[in-house]
Parts: structure tokens; sequence; C-alpha cells
């Protein structure tokens, strides 16, 4: 088993998670099996409970676990399907150690940082990394490792200690580490950040084996030369990673630099099992494909689409990263540039409100609508008349757990006449509440109590448009992250309105897809489809969506026999 570490130093936001993810495509593209770990040094137990607005949004994996949104990075770079483990945290840590201390399974002893927090971090990395994540089901060769935050961190410093006792205990030929740093422009690229950064690490006693330098401009040769010189750093270790038209050149900017020769020697990787693998490893030719295709088509180019995305947290766009991610996929794959609108649903509401004609504006222009999740009642019927002006204009509309309620909600005041209609989530004393708590996952804590991670669905309707985007696929899997679902007494009377839920649980009683009748797009899912999207294979939904934004979706299903195929435009691309 191979490690290699990745660490930040001067500034947050540099990109860590992308060259991470970068790395892992370039070794995966030659026959590596990968897997990755995310360290973040906060004390939160996990991602369930943070503000979207203070750590953008919570990504969901297929296990329920709630995680840092850089998880969501590596499995849609590399392909792969990670676990809960696989993003260790400060709280997770030293809940595991006082609880171990409360059981006395350290003898009585003082419980310190050194030795018992760093071992139970070693211990930790050293279980998860072997586990199987992709479709082999075999233990990976390299584990990607990235330290959050940036060296010089108070947070961070236990997990530097225990990272350089690790690279002992597995021997230096199976660890490898490399520093991702800023190279400024001030009237010439500056080396003083990285060389800080790199004296950082080495006060932490680890040396880095790589540096990856993120600048505006290509990294000269002058700048590469000084740094390898103050860093000790050979000069063919030393990588521009500079600015790129999109992240998806990302890998390629790195393999142009002999990444996956220089890091395969290093490892000391088995150069021949990896020949005979790399037949069947995905290569590089549809990441090439993909970033020429996002390249070519710009959103003001006369083949695009503007989605308008109506949400509760637009005030910071990470809070949907993942929703934007599967719009791309899906652009991308349609051959179609994407141009985007942020709608704050609260500013649909009121007449008199700043913003309101602005925010109708928008709305009335976009060629498709995505409602993503949220909670809390702030901006709820704004929500609810997004969908309701989609569903009478004929736009296309995508709604995603709230998303997919409020549409509900609309129907029930709109259609059936129950003006009070409402979700117990925002009046619990509502005398229609369409929308009600699921008691089995109501607890005293906020953490963890929700219906979690992959669930089956059952799509019971063969001739909707939502089994032919799934290509008439009878179960699907994806991801769910709410508390609250459809009330299956009110299900025959909204369906009588035109709302029919095609797609339900194993058991027949949680409503899971909703697709209103004689529309072009218009489909509701209480899962979150964005947590499936890979960029070589978009969502069902989000590529049907932007089809018919684009108003060719039936010509696609016309060339598939009926059926979507996400990803068949890189089918021929994928291999080597």
């Amino acid at each position: 088993m191979k490690f290699l570490v990745v660490t930040g130093g001067t500034m947050s936001g540099l990109g860590k998670g992308t060259t991470i993810s970068s790395i892992g495509v370039v070794l995966r593209a030659h026959g590596v099996r990968i897997s990755a770990i995310k360290i973040d040094p906060y004390l939160n137990v996990d991602a369930g409970t943070m503000s979207p607005y203070e750590h953008g949004e919570c990504y969901v994996l297929d296990d329920g676990a709630e995680v840092d949104l850089d998880l969501g990075n590596y499995e849609r770079f590399l392909g792969v399907s990670l676990c809960g483990e696989h993003n260790v945290t400060s709280g997770k840590v030293y809940q595991q150690v006082i609880g171990g201390e409360r059981e006395g399974v350290y003898l009585g002893k003082t419980v310190q940082m050194v030795p018992h927090v760093t071992d139970a971090v070693q211990r930790w990395i050293l279980k998860v990394a072997s586990r199987p994540v992709d479709d082999s089901r075999m233990p990976p060769d390299v584990c990607l490792i990235e330290v959050g935050g940036t060296v010089g961190d108070i947070e961070s410093a236990v997990y530097l200690e225990a990272i350089q006792q690790l690279s002992r205990k597995v021997g230096l030929q199976n660890f490898c580490l490399a520093h991702v740093s800023y190279v400024p422009f001030i009237g010439e690229q500056k080396t003083k950040p990285t060389q800080h950064g790199v004296k950082e690490l080495r006060g932490a006693g680890l040396a880095p084996d790589f540096l990856f330098c993120r600048s505006e401009q290509p990294l000269t040769e002058a700048a590469k030369q000084k740094i390898s010189l103050f860093a000790q750093v050979q000069p063919e270790h030393v990588f521009s990673v500079h600015n790129c038209e999109n992240i998806y050149k990302v890998p390629l900017l790195l393999e142009d630099q002999e990444l996956s020769t220089r890091l395969i020697q290093r490892l000391g990787l088995d150069s021949k099992e990896l020949q005979s693998r790399s037949s069947s490893a995905v290569s590089l030719g549809g990441w090439r494909m993909m970033a020429e295709r996002l390249l070519m088509a710009s959103p003001g180019s006369p083949k695009s689409v503007c989605i308008g995305i109506v949400g509760k947290y637009t005030g910071l766009t990470d809070s949907y990263l993942s929703v934007l991610k599967a719009l791309e996929h899906a652009a991308m794959e349609a051959g179609l540039g994407l141009a985007l609108k942020w709608i704050e649903s609260s500013s649909l509401e009121d007449e008199k409100g700043e913003g309101y004609a602005d925010a109708w504006k928008a709305l009335k222009s976009v060629d498709g609508v995505v409602c993503p999740g949220g909670f809390g009642d702030r901006g709820i019927w704004g929500k609810a008349l997004s969908a309701q002006h989609c569903r009478e204009t004929a736009k296309p509309y995508l709604g995603i757990c709230l998303g997919m309620q409020t549409a509900v909600i609309e129907i029930a005041r709109s259609l059936l006449g129950l003006r009070e209609a409402d979700s117990e989530e925002f009046n619990p004393n509502t005398p229609h509440p369409v929308v009600v708590s699921m008691p089995e996952h109501t607890t005293g804590n906020k953490g963890s109590s929700m219906r979690l991670g992959k669930r089956a669905t059952i799509i019971r309707d063969k001739h909707s448009l939502t089994a032919r985007l799934y290509g008439g696929e009878p179960v699907v899997d994806e991801r769910h992250r709410h508390r609250y679902e459809v009330n299956p007494q009110y299900v025959q009377q909204i369906e009588a309105k035109g709302l029919k839920f095609v797609g339900q649980d194993e058991r027949g009683q949680r409503m899971e897809i909703a697709e209103l009748q004689d529309h072009p797009f218009f489909i509701c899912t209480q899962f979150h489809p964005e947590f499936t999207s890979r960029p070589l294979r978009p969502s069902p939904v989000f590529l049907g969506l932007i089809l018919a934004a684009a108003g060719t979706l039936q010509d696609r299903l016309k060339q598939n026999g009926g059926f979507l195929r996400p990803g068949s435009a890189y089918a021929e691309h994928m291999h080597s």
C-alpha cells in the first residue's frame, strides 16, 4: 500500500481538492487503483450541522455520511464510492480517544496528543486506506490523503505529527508528500511564500517530494529553479498548476508535465502490473474531449442554455456545488454552453420587497429551472411560486428534495383548492399536511437524524419520462437527505390533478419521484441526484433538464431507441 499525502501552504482556497483529485485521475489513467481520505481539523463530528454559508454544501455518501464537499470532488474525478470513514475530523478522533479513556482502554495512562491522538489518526488511516472503493472491488494501490487547512495552523499540528510518524511506520519507499503552494505575481513570480511553507513543513519533520505551484500564469523556469534550490526538491518534481480555462484541464496539464512517470517512479509502483491493467483503465481521452467541449461551448455561444437556480443560500455558490457540477456535466455531454442565473427564493415573494422585480425577470428569462434542497421556512413560498410558473408556462423544472415538497404544496393549494396546505416543517398545525415528518428519523439531536444515504427507488410507471431517462431500469439507487416526505394520504388527490408519483420506495409508501403529465419536463425527486452525477456519466435527470431546456430531449431519446443513455457521448474515448 502506498500513501500520497497532500498539504497546503500560505493560504486556504488554493485548490488542494482539485489538485489531489487531478493527481488521482492521472494515476488512474495508468491503471493505478486509487482511494482518498480527507482530514478536516475542525471539531465538528461531521458536516451535517454546519451552515452552508460557512462551509459550503454538505455532501452525502452512499452510507449516509454527511461530509466535506471535497469528498464530492474525489468521487466525481476518481469514479469511486467513498464512505464516512474516508472523512477524518477532529470531532471523530477526539470522540474516539475520549471514549477509549472512559472505557479504560489506556490502562490509567495520561492521555495526550502524542502518542494517543496521533496513534488514533494513524490507525484510522491504515484501517480505511485499503478498502476497495471502485468497481473492481480490489484494494487500492495508492491512498491519497488531503490534510485540510494550511501548514502552520494550530489545528493541523497534531495531524502533521501523525503523518510524520506514519511515514516512518510504512517506510519512506511507500510514502510520498506533495505540497501545494501559491506563487504570486508582483512584477515577477515570487517564491518566498513557497519557501516559508516548506520551512513550516520541515519544522514538523516532513520534507516534500513534490511541489505543486498555484499561479495565474505558467511557472517560469527561473522561478522553478529557485523553488527547487531553496525547497531542496528536484526541478522535475516542481509542477506548474497555473489557471486553466476549466478544472477538467488540470489532469491534462499535470500529465503534460509527466506527472504520472514521476509518481510511479517515486512510489515504486510495478510498471508491468500497471501496463497489464492500462487497457481497461479510464484514459485521459474522455477528459480531453470533455475539457474541449466545455471550452468550445461558452455561455454566450448560440448553442447554450440558461438555467435558473431558485435557492435559499444563493449568497455562497458552494452551497450548491454538486448541483452546479451536475449541470456542468450535463451541459458538456449535450455539447451546450451553460449560463446560470441565481434567484433568491425569498425575493420572489414580496411584491414590495427589494429585488422582487429582478428575481421575477430572471425567472421568466431562463430556459429551465432547478429548485434544490434546503431547510427552514424562509423563502419557501418563493420556491413554490417558481414551480407554479414552470408548471403554467411549460418551462422545464427539476425540483430536488425541498424543491419537490414545495411543488406538491403549490399544486395542493392551486389545483386542489387546499389554501392552507403546507408542510409540518413550516406549519405543524396545518389542517392539510401534504408533507409530513418521518417519525423514525426524529431524534433529540440534529446530527444524523435524517433519512440518509443510498436507497432504492422503484420506478412503477415504465412508460414515464423518468423511466426513459434512467434507461428503463426498474430500480435506481440514489442518495437521500431529508426528514420530511409527501403525505401518502394526499397522493391520490394530487395524482388526479396530473402530478404522478412514478417512483416510490421498495415498500411503496414513500413518494420518491413525481412527474407532471402533459408537460415537456416537470420532474421532482425526493432524493439528491446531484450527488451521483459524474463528469463522464451525467445524472439522467440533470441531462434531461438541460436537453429539455434546449428543446432537444425528444430528439436525443429517439436517437437512442427511446432512452437517454448518459455518458454515451464519451464511450469511445473512455479507454486507452
